[in-house]
């Protein structure tokens, strides 16, 4: 097949990861997929294929990580694309979470992505070509969900991360991209893509809120299509110049305007103070 790709992802037995493999082998690419469960990954994708390979890794083992970059090569000869798109939201306020439930988070939302990223570069660079895609989310641009503190935390830290390693990976003729989806119609806000507090405080009422609207009002009625998302997906893979960000849906779209706005204003009201914390005399040549 002429412009075959290879792709990893992570994360691929559910939501967009699982959407991806489907149109990726559909439109005849390879695909390396992990998931935790190698058995759940081969039921929901439905297929055996030589360009299908499915593996169980624990992204929060980078030796894990290693073993299945490295069994991807040996398979495929290279990697083209790579998707970090596993992780999970946890809801709670950030006075009740637990110490253990917070690092669980960032272990899989942030540190399982810097595995994948440390074992995949140096495939990357010695190819000198390769695009990252990380999976962030509008609540990696702004934070003013209550409940979703830890969460939105995990997102910034994609979020720095990924801007940092584009700077880093450019000389080297590989792109980064930043996914930032709103809410998509997918199971992330079913039981096994989503923790909540478990020692949760009755003081925070705007919390209890948000968890109750999050399931009864929003869970299955996300706007956002996430066939027409995975696709996106695919066709900026295949951009010579990919952007750094791409926010998906109306919703991400409108609330990362909203974020620039509250930034701009806060900017311009508190600009002579900004301004105004320099030494006051000239800089010695």
């Amino acid at each position: 097949m002429q412009n075959q790709q290879v792709w990893f992802i992570t994360g691929a037995s559910k939501g967009l990861g699982l959407e991806l493999v489907k149109q990726l082998l559909q439109a005849g690419h390879r695909v390396a997929a992990t998931s935790r469960d190698v058995g759940e990954l081969q039921r929901v994708v439905g297929t055996e294929s030589v360009d299908y390979l499915p593996m169980t890794v624990d992204l929060t083992a980078e030796d894990s990580v290693r073993k299945a970059i490295q069994t991807t090569i040996e398979v495929f000869g290279r990697i083209d694309v790579v998707v970090n798109n596993a992780g999970y939201g946890q809801l709670g306020s950030l006075e009740e979470l637990t110490d253990e439930e917070a690092r669980n988070n960032f272990d899989v939302n942030v540190f399982g992505m810097l595995h994948v990223i440390r074992q995949v570069m140096p495939e990357l660079r010695k190819q000198g070509s390769g695009h990252i895609l990380n999976l962030s989310s509008i609540a990696g641009i702004t934070g003013a969900f209550p409940g979703w503190g830890i969460y939105c935390a995990t997102k910034f830290a994609v979020e720095g991360l990924s801007e940092s390693l584009a700077a880093e990976a450019a000389p080297f003729g590989i792109n980064v991209t930043l996914v930032e989806p709103g809410y998509f119609r997918t199971d992330f806000l079913s039981s096994g893509s989503m923790q909540v507090a478990r020692h949760p405080l009755d003081a925070y009422r705007l919390v209890r809120e948000s968890e109750a609207i999050h399931q009864q009002q929003i869970r299955g009625n996300q706007p956002g299509d996430p066939v027409k998302a995975a696709a996106a997906m695919i066709q900026i893979a295949a951009e010579p110049n990919p952007p750094l960000h791409l926010l998906l849906g109306p919703d991400a779209f409108g609330m990362a305007e909203t974020k620039i706005k509250a930034l701009q204003a806060d900017m311009d009201q508190w600009k002579a103070m900004s301004m105004s914390t320099n030494f006051t005399e000239p800089i010695s040549a």
